[in-house]
């Protein structure tokens, strides 16, 4: 055990602490340097996360974290994301009197993500996921003087209100039938026998309480909401962090099970159910912003297909590794764009803007082919590795499922294309300022580049597997 172990999540802890502070004392002008702040505790924590990946895969502090491969992949995916967003927000909240705590809340978002990507305990994945959801539910609100964003928020406060209660529920059940809470010690007295009734409720009381964090069916109904409502930047960080987070979590969780339980059978419905539920709703959207939410729900569902045979699968792991790395640049870039365009949503405010803005429309265009999965972008890549351990898992029609909801799923993706390029233009729009505009073309970059290189930055992940 070494608190060095937690250099990451502590440089989170005490910069949010101190920008919370900063925010409290410092004068209108000088709120936008909370985002500076921010950024600088975001690279610290970065470099000591990188810093972690040459150690041995351990559990640290009694067994409760876990120090791996997964976990710290995880980790940079976190920071990364959420530097981007923190880039997009001061010319966002420029207007904002008082905005330098929406940086503390985005690290305290950001911290218990990786609270519980890293969780070796029930105990302490309930943590991250309230700190989780704490954070959250200000950020989706935090134009106070606008409707849609007061309702989206109150939506997703009373949906994750009910889900965290069924978490909760779940972890006392099964600690009730274990007699512990870490994943070690759950796992022998599994191993050893329980009464199955009573496990079976306990597990999809923490499947259905972990399924808000993806918006996954049935905690889904938030998503559309926050991410048309919320503010651009913030939505941006809510459509990506918590599933990175919530996915890694329901992953390590289930590794756990005795084949007794039919966890498969059960998340694979929930995949199932996601993936349609998702694309069927994105195809009548006419808001670019809320097609992102659907479209983010959907993107979940697939992700789960993994999860469902990670015990059949040697590679399953890695294929979620890598389509959360695909997924996450892909939506942050479409994100990004629509912060640019002062978070214009509508489809017809959208016509004939590959004229006037062609970068940005380039940027958007490639950022929902690689969310569909186009080779040769890295979408392509993180779909392509699902679909095989779906199959090689003995799950055939869940792929052949997921490959209908891709096809499905083209044609709203195309259709934002064709309004951006082959409608005349409604008129000029304005744009953010330089902030934005920069950190709109390093995601591009990053987007393209790791398309490029996709084999090399990918190869890694292949082989890593969760600590014992």
């Amino acid at each position: 055990m070494s608190v060095g172990d937690l250099i990451p999540e502590l440089i989170l802890l005490l910069a949010a602490v101190a920008i919370m502070l900063f925010a409290s004392f410092a004068a209108q002008r000088h709120q936008a340097w909370a985002a500076g702040l921010a950024l600088v505790a975001l690279a610290a924590a970065g470099v000591a996360s990188v810093a972690q990946w040459g150690q041995a895969p351990q559990l640290s502090f009694a067994g409760v974290w876990a120090l791996d491969r997964p976990a710290i992949v995880a980790k940079l995916l976190i920071l990364v994301s959420g530097a981007v967003c923190v880039g997009l927000s001061p010319d966002w909240l420029r207007g904002d009197r008082r905005h330098g705590e929406y940086y503390a809340l985005c690290l305290f978002m950001l911290l218990g993500a990786l609270m519980m990507a890293a969780a070796h305990d029930t105990m302490e994945l309930v943590v991250g996921v309230l700190l989780t959801s704490v954070a959250s539910y200000p950020l989706a609100a935090f134009h106070r003087g606008w409707a849609p964003a007061l309702e989206a928020a109150m939506k997703y406060y009373l949906i994750g209100a009910l889900a965290n209660a069924l978490l909760v529920l779940g972890v006392v059940l099964l600690f009730g039938l274990v007699g512990d809470t870490g994943y070690a010690a759950t796992a022998a007295a599994l191993a050893a026998g329980v009464d199955p009734w009573g496990l079976v409720l306990a597990v999809a009381c923490m499947v259905i309480g972990l399924s808000f964090k993806l918006a996954a069916f049935p905690g889904h109904a938030w998503l559309p909401d926050v991410a048309q409502a919320a503010p651009a930047p913030a939505a941006a960080l809510l459509t990506v962090v918590p599933k990175i987070g919530a996915a890694l979590a329901l992953a390590r969780f289930v590794a756990l099970l005795p084949d007794a339980v039919a966890w498969p059978a059960i998340v694979a419905l929930i995949a199932a159910a996601t993936m349609t539920l998702g694309n069927l709703a994105a195809l009548r959207q006419r808001d670019l912003r809320r097609l992102l939410g659907w479209s983010s729900v959907s993107q979940s569902g697939y992700a789960l297909m993994a999860i469902v045979v990670l015990d059949a699968a040697p590679r399953a792991l890695p294929a979620l590794l890598a389509f959360l790395v695909a997924y996450s640049l892909a939506n942050l870039a479409a994100f990004a764009v629509v912060t640019h365009w002062r978070g214009r949503t509508a489809l017809d405010d959208c016509r004939g803007l590959a004229h006037s803005r062609p970068l940005a429309s380039a940027v958007l265009i490639v950022a929902l082919l690689s969310l569909v999965g186009i080779p040769p972008l890295v979408g392509f890549v993180g779909k392509l590795l699902l679909f095989e351990v779906t199959i090689d898992g003995g799950y055939t029609w869940l792929a052949v499922l997921a490959v209908i909801n891709t096809v499905i799923s083209l044609y709203y993706y195309l259709r934002v294309a064709a309004t951006l390029l082959f409608h005349s233009p409604s008129g000029e729009i304005a744009v953010l300022g330089r902030a934005s505009g920069w950190t709109l073309a390093m995601t591009a970059a990053l987007l393209v580049v790791v398309s490029v290189a996709v084999q090399a930055l990918l190869a890694p992940l292949m082989g890593i597997a969760f600590v014992a």
